[in-house]
């Protein structure tokens, strides 16, 4: 069998609320939700053989990104067909795409979700 990522896990302030985003912008689901370690919450979303795992211990620690601190998080990187459709679904949830970008072989744009996590949406279709 080949090796893939199965999943990540970010630290959020709302975990159900950023699983419910998600699942708006990208047509994800939510696949399990629960208790997890540290007395927090986790809800996994995305599709059939991947996830994005949103915990919280209760909103008490900063989550976001963290380009200068080894270890952290940069931002999440998301392939999909219809670049416009979904930029149009980011707008349409408050939020505000930035760094528009063609390249050689896709298109991409980013934006940041309410705890300050970036995201990396791109089409290479």
């Amino acid at each position: 069998m080949e090796s893939f990522l199965e999943h990540v896990n970010i630290t959020v302030g709302d975990p159900q609320a950023t699983a419910e985003l998600l699942c708006r912008i990208f047509g994800w689901k939510i696949r399990w939700s629960g208790p997890a370690i540290h007395d927090g919450l986790t809800y996994h979303v995305g599709g059939e053989n991947s996830y994005i795992a949103v915990y919280s211990l209760g909103g008490s620690g900063a989550a976001g990104n963290s380009y200068a601190t080894l270890g952290g998080l940069n931002h999440v990187g998301v392939v999909v067909e219809d670049l416009d459709a979904v930029e149009a679904k980011v707008k349409a949830t408050g939020l505000t795409p930035h760094s528009h970008a063609d390249y050689d072989p896709g298109r991409r744009f980013y934006f940041d979700d309410p705890d300050g996590i970036e995201y990396e949406v791109a089409s290479y279709s």
